[in-house]
């Protein structure tokens, strides 16, 4: 079996947690949990299963100590990718949880959707905008699963891979060196979904 580089799940509470590590399990991917920052020794990758809300998820990495070690792995542009909620931390601020600073690892902020019905539940599409490795053989056009009251308005347009419309066109795939992240739930999203994870724990 080609080696890879071992896949940490940060552990931090999440509901989506299980369904993250049975989608590496079933495709192969080497993984293991990482719920303190001693965990993080051995592993190449870390992939953020985030659900929640954004200042009560990082308190919680702050109490179990990931905070900074996570904080330090994005920012030494090593292999990550978030999903959902671990998309909107990579930014400056959030209208979810005002007092609370994201990570600020890109410059803009996280909006809550004011034109259509809050939050975004269920399949939508995403436009691609530009190639990258984590949508090889993903179709323009192609149906994920969504489940997101607030979107990312990054300062720099040149992290958006691709946007999905939901009242306005927004960033739902975003990538800058070895940094990814999704809006939508590629673990729940099915065969397409599951094409996006094997992208990113084999080839980025």
């Amino acid at each position: 079996m080609v080696h890879h580089g071992v896949v940490g799940i940060i552990d931090y509470g999440a509901g989506n947690l299980g369904s993250v590590k049975r989608a590496l399990d079933y495709l192969g991917i080497e993984n293991r949990i990482v719920a303190e920052s001693k965990d993080f020794f051995g592993i190449e990758k870390i992939i953020f299963p985030g659900v929640g809300a954004l200042g009560a998820s990082i308190e919680k990495l702050k109490k179990g100590g990931l905070y900074q070690a996570l904080k330090e792995w994005v920012a030494d542009d090593k292999p990550f990718l978030g999903i959902c909620l671990g998309m909107q931390l990579l930014f400056e601020e959030s209208e979810e949880s005002p007092k609370v600073k994201g990570m600020g690892i890109f410059n803009g902020k996280v909006i809550r959707f004011r034109h259509m019905k809050n939050p975004q539940i269920g399949w939508n599409q995403i436009i691609i905008r530009r190639k990258d490795i984590l949508l090889d053989g993903v179709r323009d056009g192609s149906f994920f699963y969504f489940l997101h009251g607030y979107f990312v308005s990054p300062k720099d347009d040149s992290l958006i891979i691709a946007t999905t419309g939901y009242g306005i066109s927004y960033a739902s795939i975003i990538q800058k060196g070895n940094i990814r992240a999704v809006q939508f739930h590629p673990e729940k999203s099915g065969e397409v979904g599951l094409k996006v994870i094997k992208n990113w724990g084999l080839k980025c």
